[in-house]
C-alpha cells in the first residue's frame, strides 16, 4: 500500500489534488429515464441526485450503447461496445457456447483490483439489498443467508475473484472502487398484487403516492388507466431510488469518505415500456449521468455528447492508472478531451426474440436503422407480453380504439428500413424524416456514418443459428409455451427472409 501511495503522488492525476488515491463509487440503476427533478422532472422532487448534480458534473446528452440490462452491463463494465465484444444479444453465452473477452480486453473491476483496489458490487449499504429493502427481507431468502453481491448480468466469461466483496467496509487501508446496482424502475413490477405492495410502501416511506392523474405521457401512450398507474409508480421508483441515493452518499458523509470518492451516477438503458427498453429511441437508451468528486467541475452542466462506456475510462483516468488503448470509452474530462461528433447505439436479440437495430446520433439528428423492417415493432416476446401496460396497449389495438399515433408506431405489422428525426425538436421521435426529400444530404450523411462505425468498431453482427439454439435450450429449461411458440416463430420468419 506504502508503495500503492508514493506512485500515486509521483504521477499526479489531472482530476485532483488529494495526495491519497481516491475511491471509486459507480450508481448503477435498473430501467430508469432522467426523471429527475435536475433534469426536468417537475411531478416529484429527487433531492439526492439533485444535490450531486449541484455538487458535480451534469451531462444532459449522455446515452447508453445498448438499451437492455446485460449488453449494457457488458459494454459498461469493459469500456467497450458490446457489438465489438461480441457481447451484444441478451443473455447470450448462457448456454453450452460461451463468449469470452477479445484479447487485451479485461473487465475494469480487474484492472482495478491489480492496481491495488479493493473491488466491491452491493447495495452500498451495510443493512439493505438492492430494492433498499433490509436484508432477510426477500421472499426465500432467510435472514442474513444468500449472496449480497450486487448484480452483474454480463454476457461473457468472467472470474467472480475479481469482485473481493459486496460491501467497502473489509478494505482495510486500500481505495475502493464500488459498485452500487439498485433495482430502479423494477420496483415497480409484479403483478396486481405486487404493486399495490409496492405503493403502500411509498406512502409508509415517503408520505404519499404520485397522483396517477397529474402524470404526463408521451404522446404515443394513451391516457389509460393502467398506463397512468404503472407510469405513476415508475415515478415512485424513482423516488425511492433517490432515497436510497441519499443514503449512501450520508454514509460516506458520516465514514469521511465522500470528499475522496468519485461518483458516477447513471441508470442502464430507460424506462421498462413498449417505446423505451429495447428500443433506440431516447425513450431506450438517453439516461442520467451525473460525477461528483476531486477535480470535478461543481454545478457545472455539459450538453456534449457521451456514452455510458465512458464511465469506465473516466474512472481508471481518476484513479491515475492507464487507459487500455482497445478501450473505446473516453476520459471526457481529459484536457484534450475532443468531443464526439456522434453516438451510436444497438439493439439484437432480447430473450427469444431476434432483432437487429442500429443508430447513430449527432448534435441534431438520429438515425436508426432497422434490418428486419418487415417484423413489427412489438415482436412477440414473453418477458414484455406480461406487463400489464403492453397487455393493455395490446388489447386497445385489437379493440381498434387506440389513437391514430400508436397505431402507427407501436402497431404497424412492418416497419421502415429507416428512421430520421430531429430530436432535439421532436422531443418523443414521432415524425419520421428519413423519405423527406428535404433531409436526403442529412440521411446520406448519417446512413454513411453509420456504416463507418458497423466496419471500424467490427461490428459482430447477427447471432449464428448454433449460439441462438445453444441460449435457448437455457432458456426452455423451464416450460414456457409462448417462449417455445416465439421460438418457432423467428425461425419461420428467418426462413422467410424476414
Amino acid at each position: 500500500m506504502r508503495v500503492f501511495l508514493l506512485l500515486f503522488c509521483l504521477f499526479a492525476i489531472p482530476h485532483t489534488s488529494f495526495s491519497a488515491p481516491p475511491n471509486i463509487l459507480w450508481f448503477v440503476v435498473d430501467d430508469m429515464s432522467p426523471h429527475f427533478s435536475c433534469y426536468g422532472e417537475t411531478l416529484i422532487q429527487t433531492p439526492a441526485v439533485d444535490k450531486l448534480a449541484a455538487e458535480g458534473t451534469r451531462f444532459t446528452r449522455a446515452y447508453v450503447t445498448a438499451p437492455v440490462c446485460s449488453a449494457c452491463r457488458s459494454a459498461l463494465i469493459t469500456g467497450m461496445y458490446q457489438t465489438t465484444i461480441g457481447a451484444h444479444h441478451h443473455r447470450s453465452g448462457r448456454g453450452e457456447i460461451k463468449i469470452h473477452l477479445p484479447e487485451g480486453v479485461r473487465p475494469v473491476p480487474e484492472l482495478f483490483q491489480k492496481a491495488g483496489y479493493f473491488t466491491c458490487i452491493g447495495s452500498g449499504l451495510p443493512d439493505a439489498d438492492h430494492r433498499g429493502v433490509a436484508f432477510g427481507a426477500e421472499k426465500g431468502r432467510k435472514k442474513g443467508g444468500g449472496s449480497r453481491l450486487g448484480k452483474t448480468d454480463y454476457n461473457f466469461e468472467w472470474d467472480a475473484k475479481m469482485y473481493d466483496s459486496h460491501d467497502w467496509a473489509g478494505r482495510g487501508e486500500k481505495p475502493f472502487f464500488m459498485q452500487v446496482q439498485l433495482h430502479g424502475g423494477k420496483l415497480r413490477e409484479g403483478d396486481e398484487k405486487a404493486r399495490a405492495t409496492f405503493q403502500q410502501r411509498v406512502i409508509s416511506e415517503l408520505g404519499s403516492a404520485t397522483d396517477p392523474q397529474k402524470v404526463a405521457l408521451p404522446p404515443y401512450y394513451p391516457r389509460d388507466p393502467v398506463l397512468l398507474q404503472d407510469w405513476a409508480l415508475y415515478l415512485d421508483a424513482v423516488r425511492l431510488t433517490d432515497q436510497h441515493v441519499g443514503r449512501v452518499i450520508a454514509r460516506l458523509e458520516q465514514e469521511r469518505l465522500l470528499e475522496n470518492t468519485l461518483i458516477i451516477f447513471m441508470t442502464d438503458h430507460g424506462i421498462s415500456h413498449a417505446r423505451g427498453k429495447q428500443f433506440l429511441y431516447d425513450e431506450g437508451t438517453h439516461v442520467p449521468f451525473v460525477v461528483r468528486g476531486p477535480g470535478i467541475a461543481r454545478g457545472a452542466v455539459r450538453t456534449d455528447l457521451i456514452e455510458h462506456i465512458d464511465m469506465a475510462a473516466i474512472s481508471l483516468a481518476a484513479a491515475g492508472l492507464p487507459i487500455p488503448a482497445a478501450m473505446q470509452g473516453r476520459d471526457v474530462f481529459a484536457k484534450d478531451h475532443q468531443p464526439r461528433e456522434a453516438v451510436f447505439a444497438a439493439r439484437d436479440r432480447c430473450d427469444e426474440t431476434v432483432e437487429r437495430l442500429r443508430s447513430v446520433r449527432t448534435d441534431r439528428f438520429l438515425y436508426i436503422r432497422n434490418f428486419h423492417p418487415q417484423r413489427p415493432h412489438l415482436q412477440p416476446n414473453a418477458y414484455k407480453d406480461g406487463k400489464a401496460i403492453v397487455q393493455t396497449l395490446r388489447g386497445l389495438h385489437e379493440a381498434g380504439t387506440l389513437p391514430s399515433v400508436a397505431e402507427e408506431l407501436l402497431f404497424s405489422p412492418t416497419r421502415p428500413a429507416e428512421e430520421l428525426y430531429e430530436y432535439q425538436g421532436d422531443r418523443f421521435q414521432v415524425t419520421n424524416l428519413a423519405a423527406n426529400p428535404d433531409f436526403k444530404a442529412q440521411l446520406e450523411a448519417h446512413r454513411a456514418k453509420l456504416d463507418r462505425w458497423i466496419t471500424s468498431s467490427a461490428d459482430k453482427g447477427p447471432e449464428s443459428e448454433a449460439m441462438y439454439d445453444s441460449d435457448m435450450v437455457e432458456y426452455l429449461k423451464k416450460p414456457n409455451p409462448e417462449v417455445a411458440r416465439n421460438i418457432a416463430l423467428m425461425k419461420q420468419w428467418a426462413k422467410e427472409g424476414k
